[in-house]
């Protein structure tokens, strides 16, 4: 999923159904998307995972090993809108970030259909889980560039070698640009 097609998703109120389901759904997928957490670290994710001072998130990934994940301050205003529509609307049951409406934690296959759902209107894309967003995550800071031991940190990779992978996808984004936009590319 390119940034366009990001911004386009997210920035359509009328993608997402109103009160806390739609605030939710909006949220979820855009945090997915700037943070690059996989799907189990953002169900775990808890309230006092949130560091707004600092706009970090406490994640705990594979293993059990922890790592802070910077947001920006655009995040934080819409982190703490959901938080503020999710207390008013819904009696949470639960410390989780992300919960259901009956205010229960949220479970992967929930996760995965609210994601596959709203990623549907992406024709050219074959899949269409949170796995995407991780990925579309990488790239779009490979492609800004980042340096890839950095992705490697925000991602929580123990090797380098799970982070080159984006660096071969960046790699043939790059060789299509070149191909289509040089005169001489494909002589």
């Amino acid at each position: 999923v390119n940034n366009k097609q990001m911004e386009e998703i997210l920035d359509d109120a009328k993608n997402f159904p109103e009160g806390f389901k739609g605030i939710r759904d909006q949220f979820l997928i855009e945090i997915l998307y700037v943070t690059g957490m996989r799907r189990s670290e953002l169900i775990l994710l808890k309230d006092n995972d949130i560091d707004f001072h600092n706009c970090t998130l406490r994640v705990t990934g594979k293993r059990d090993k922890q790592r802070l994940i910077p947001f920006s301050n655009l995040t934080k205003e819409k982190l703490k809108k959901y938080i503020q529509i999710r207390n008013k609307e819904i009696e949470n049951k639960s410390p989780f970030l992300f919960v259901k409406e009956d205010g229960n934690a949220m479970y992967p296959k929930l996760v995965y259909k609210i994601i596959n759902n709203h990623l549907k209107s992406i024709s050219t894309l074959s899949k269409k889980s949170p796995h995407v967003l991780r990925h579309s995550f990488a790239t779009v800071m490979l492609n800004n560039g980042a340096e890839i031991n950095s992705i490697k940190e925000l991602m929580g990779h123990s090797s380098l070698s799970s982070t080159e992978i984006y660096t071969h996808v960046t790699f043939k984004e790059m060789k299509k640009t070149y191909q289509n936009a040089h005169p001489r590319a494909n002589k």
